[in-house]
């Protein structure tokens, strides 16, 4: 690189550094696009609107109740992935929409759940919308004449599969018109029997057509519904959680770059520059893509920028070896950059691919925390590829080129010997997730609970409170969260403000009527309320069991393709299998922690085990690369374990310093957060500490194990003094 573009280099990065600032800061235009301040909140940091819905029928079941939960749930998921929707009562139904002020215009884009209906010709009714699983947009082009086509897949139930098998076989030849909320939208001519439990609507003229006919799912609605209220609903954390938090990831931030630049010198440096563009281009983006933010997604944020910390502390790490083993400057810094970059794709591919398939698969939050997770990799690979290359190429251009700016000489490390204490290791690990599960035992005999789950996953009792002053957030935590906590013996309370009124909503595990009277009384020595002025019914989760099931299946999914594509790029099922096992033994240890200490497990539980899945993968990753390469220029005369030793001894640093910084941005976030925060931060803080214990004393173990003890040996192992077995 001339000394020119590496000027123009630099003074490129400090413009793009300022543009982005002023960008987040004010944004652009009338609507001031891509500012911060633009960037959609979920209710946990924002609020929203609520809708409670009754069901027409007096006396529905459970099982009916349940379904059309879960499939509003579906539904609602179109305006926001962290809308949520629970039952209260025996008979009602909320649902919750973040970021949105005007109640009157989310009902009339909601409207009504209708009726769906499939007549034949003679109007005898074949199919109802409760035989419909799921409908879904479908493109495609005509074979003859090459043009688009939209129509709308509707995959049936077993019964309606039968029963739509039946009719189809009856009319072939007739039309079965299909009618919605008594308007017909489509009338098909039966060419054939359907007996596939598959049936297409055609015709549609734009895609977008197609999608909006495919929400006929919520006709597929068990029990028909009818409006009670709705109302706009505070944040449920408060503005302090928002402010806190920016204040914890900017502090966080400045002191994970003045770490970079004291360990790495003038390369520290500039991957503080790329970080803080990183930072700009993920707040941007998260305006642009309209993605709802809320706490899942700060993990998300926070997982990935401990990925752009560790892909740079991988490169400079390099280097430094490079530097060390008598290499140019110039040539130290290509080396690096070239053989850091199979560790950095392979381990942001890996948790890619987990992104992915949690937001194909999975609902809620879940989703929210795969997009920003999947947004921040992408942009993390950017930044450390790219930017952070460009600049110190531009610094190494402009005549910076003493290698004692860049890297420290240093002599190689006698390798610790780590699989001496593997057994060691593998029992501590045992003895915590045995106690973690024998704890869960204790209070579920006790009829505690396994774990201490939130109303997000057993329900209870929300209370409506109409008090005679409008109490801010943080006087509702400071004067009425203890009051009522010391009344209901709950240590969970979550409450919420009704916007333009004095009503605040107090959400709780289940009361009995010794509690509420407890609660009552209370109010009404502080506070003078009376009877009538407080209201209370049952809710039911907020994450439903078949929300449940989907984060389970789509951690399941995810886990198999990054089963199959650590196998498929390593060409070896032992580091395949090695991987997964050291990802379970860190979800394993984690969901210990949260059984012996008893925090909450609430919606925030399940991204808080995605995030610590994606961080395990990608340590372990970076040590099976280094693995793998050194296996190709392997000494005859050094064994398996001298090579696994030399391997984890030679990771050690990127191992530590990547969990620190990581902690490090965690641990702010703790520090300055409100109680909720700190409540989610702290397990992440154990995984962060278990992720790096398994990295350098279970993976390589895993795998050495795997190698020599599982399957047959092709070839003779070495022990750890040369003699073969």
């Amino acid at each position: 690189m001339k000394k020119s573009r590496g000027i123009a280099g630099l003074l490129g990065t400090i413009l793009m550094i300022a543009l982005l600032a002023y960008t987040v800061s004010f944004g652009w235009g009338g609507s001031h696009s891509g500012a911060m301040k633009n960037i959609k909140l979920g209710l946990d940091l924002a609020g929203g609107v609520s809708i409670t819905y009754q069901t027409k029928e007096k006396n529905p079941s459970d099982e009916d109740m349940r379904d059309t939960v879960y499939k509003l749930q579906k539904r609602v998921e179109t305006y926001s992935t962290e809308a949520s929707v629970y039952q209260e009562g025996d008979r009602r139904i909320s649902i919750s929409i973040p970021g949105v002020s005007d109640a009157n215009e989310i009902l009339e884009e909601l409207g009504q759940p209708g009726t769906l209906e499939f007549q034949t010709s003679d109007g005898e009714t074949v199919l109802t919308g409760s035989d419909i699983k799921t409908a879904e947009a479908k493109s495609g082009q005509d074979q003859t004449t090459g043009a688009n086509e939209y129509m709308v897949e509707l995959q049936l139930n077993k019964e309606g599969s039968k029963k739509f098998a039946e009719a189809t076989k009856e009319n072939i030849g007739n039309q079965i018109s299909i009618i919605y909320d008594g308007e017909t939208i489509s009338s098909p001519r039966v060419n054939e029997a359907i007996t596939g439990g598959t049936a297409y609507i055609d015709g549609m003229a734009t895609f977008e057509e197609a999608e909006n006919l495919a929400s006929i799912r919520i006709g597929g609605l068990s029990l028909e519904l009818e409006e009670l209220n709705s109302q706009v609903e505070g944040a449920q954390l408060g503005e302090e959680a928002i402010s806190t938090s920016l204040y914890a990831g900017a502090v966080g931030l400045a002191v994970v770059i003045l770490f970079m630049m004291i360990v790495y010198l003038l390369p520290g440096l500039a991957s503080g520059l790329a970080l803080l563009i990183y930072t700009g281009l993920v707040l941007m983006l998260l305006n642009a893509f309209d993605i709802t933010l809320s706490l899942p997604g700060i993990a998300g944020i926070i997982l990935s920028i401990g990925m752009a910390v560790d892909a740079n502390v991988i490169i400079f790490a390099r280097v430094k070896e490079e530097i060390s083993a008598g290499k140019s400057v110039r040539n130290a810094l290509k080396g690096g950059f070239h053989k850091a970059l199979s560790a950095i794709v392979d381990g942001n591919v890996t948790t890619l691919i987990a992104a992915a398939v949690l937001w194909f698969r999975g609902s809620g939050t879940v989703r929210g925390f795969a997009q920003t997770l999947a947004l921040g990799i992408v942009i993390s690979m950017f930044t450390a590829l790219v930017i952070t290359r460009m600049i110190v190429y531009s610094f190494y251009a402009v005549g910076i080129r003493d290698e004692k700016f860049y890297a420290k000489k240093w002599k190689e490390r006698k390798p610790v010997n780590f699989l001496s204490k593997k057994a060691l290791c593998f029992a501590i690990s045992l003895a915590v997730i045995v106690v973690g599960f024998g704890v869960m035992g204790y209070h579920q005999i006790k009829g505690n609970g396994m774990l201490n789950y939130s109303l997000e996953f057993q329900g209870g009792t929300s209370t409506n409170v109409a008090f005679h002053e409008d109490y801010s957030i943080s006087e509702i935590e400071s004067e009425i969260v203890p009051v009522i906590e010391e009344a209901t013996g709950d240590s969970e309370v979550q409450t919420q403000k009704v916007k333009e009124s004095n009503q605040i909503i107090i959400r709780t595990k289940a009361l009995s009527l010794q509690q509420r009277e407890a609660l009552n009384q209370a109010l009404a020595d502080k506070f003078e309320i009376k009877d009538s002025e407080i209201t209370y019914s049952s809710i039911s989760s907020t994450i439903s069991a078949e929300m449940r099931q989907d984060a389970v299946i789509a951690v399941v999914i995810s886990t198999i393709c990054m089963l199959l594509y650590i196998w498929l790029r390593f060409k070896d099922i032992r580091f395949a299998t090695s991987a997964v096992a050291a990802l379970v033994h860190d979800v394993l240890v984690v969901l210990a922690f949260y059984a012996v200490s008893r925090i909450t497990v609430g919606s925030t539980f399940i991204a808080c085990m995605l995030t610590i899945v994606g961080y395990s993968i990608n340590a372990t990753i970076v040590i099976f690369d280094r693995i793998r390469e050194e296996l190709k220029v392997r000494k005859k005369k050094e064994s398996l374990a001298e090579l696994v030793n030399r391997c984890i001894t030679l990771t050690l640093t990127r191992s530590i310093y990547t969990s620190l910084t990581t902690f490090i941005m965690v641990f702010f976030l703790f520090l300055f957060g409100v109680a909720s925060v700190r409540e989610f931060a702290l397990p992440l803080m154990a995984g962060i500490i278990c992720g790096a214990y398994s990295s350098v004393c279970i993976t390589g173990a895993l795998w050495y194990v795997m190698k020599t003890k599982v399957g047959k040996k092709k070839e003779a192992v070495k022990t750890e003094t040369g003699k073969k077995k």
